[in-house]
């Protein structure tokens, strides 16, 4: 049984979504890496660093979840990591296209390497990062889409820029 999953994002920020995911999975596998990408071609808010130290305040909770980066294939990153198993979230029927590909893409690259799509709450289920930026961007409340120590981050952010 494979038993190291890796559940890859930008976490920019780590929504509540997220966090349901992440509990989830740690309750299932053995261990979970979250794994924060470094480059991506989305524009980010927070620094990878900044990213990486959200990420680990709200998965400090869990014992078998580990934090890090990766700059490469997801596939070549997960194999490193000796992960059997992708985690990736759906949180609406517009995701899936995009993930179904990538799943595939996956697949050929490293067939020995499963995806496993998981939902969130229906209570997250249309948060998304993107659109947690924008509220606060625009001074809106966000607290109720994401952790109260990333509400914080978010927050001092939003007032720098």
């Amino acid at each position: 049984m494979r038993t190291t999953a890796v559940y890859a994002g930008t976490f920019d920020p780590i929504t509540l979504g997220h966090l349901d995911l992440i509990e989830r999975s740690s309750d299932i596998f053995e261990k979970v890496v979250l794994a924060v990408a470094e480059s991506t071609p989305k524009s980010t808010l927070f620094s990878t660093e900044e990213r990486l130290a959200m990420a680990r305040e709200v998965t400090q909770q869990f014992d078998n979840v580990e934090v890090d980066t990766f700059n490469d294939l997801l596939v070549t990153y997960a194999r490193r990591k000796n992960a059997g198993i992708l985690i990736r979230g759906l949180r609406a029927y517009s995701d899936f296209e995009y993930e179904f590909q990538m799943a595939l893409t996956n697949r050929k690259l490293a067939p020995q390497i499963e995806t496993l799509f998981m939902m969130p709450k229906e209570i997250h289920s249309y948060v998304s990062s993107s659109t947690v930026r924008e509220v606060a961007q625009l001074g809106g409340d966000t607290s109720e889409f994401v952790p109260p120590s990333v509400q914080q981050h978010l927050t001092k952010k939003v007032t720098q820029t």
